[in-house]
């Protein structure tokens, strides 16, 4: 055998005797591993539980402007003493666009939130 291949065994056999030492001196050490995993997964079991709870919050206050506006709304369509059946209808009209915009805008607030809290 020429010079160059036994340096290559040796060598060889030298790199894995330290990955094998190092390997045992690492588990060999009085850092729990399993402790560690552990942590890990409650962080992140914290975390699911922490976004869980902002997600009902803001489902909460998301029914509670659509309640409000909702009230608004009927509040708004009922025909005042003083108007004329002409305008109380163009009123209507006029408070029924106004409404549907809100909805659609509250509507849109929640899946902006459902999406964003997806990407996490």
């Amino acid at each position: 055998m020429n010079s160059l291949a036994k340096k290559v065994i040796i060598y060889s056999m030298i790199g894995s005797m330290q990955i094998g030492f190092g390997a045992s001196v690492i588990e060999a050490s009085p850092i729990d591993h399993d402790q560690r995993d552990g942590q890990r997964y409650e962080a992140r079991d914290r975390d699911r539980d922490h976004n869980r709870d902002r997600e009902r919050e803001r489902q909460r206050q998301h029914d509670e402007q659509l309640r409000k506006e909702n009230e608004r709304h009927e509040r708004e369509m009922r025909r005042r003493h003083h108007e004329s059946e002409r305008e109380w209808h163009e009123r209507q009209r006029r408070e029924k666009e106004r409404h549907d915009r809100e909805v659609r805008a509250i509507g849109a607030l929640l899946i902006g939130i459902a999406i964003a809290s997806a990407g996490h």
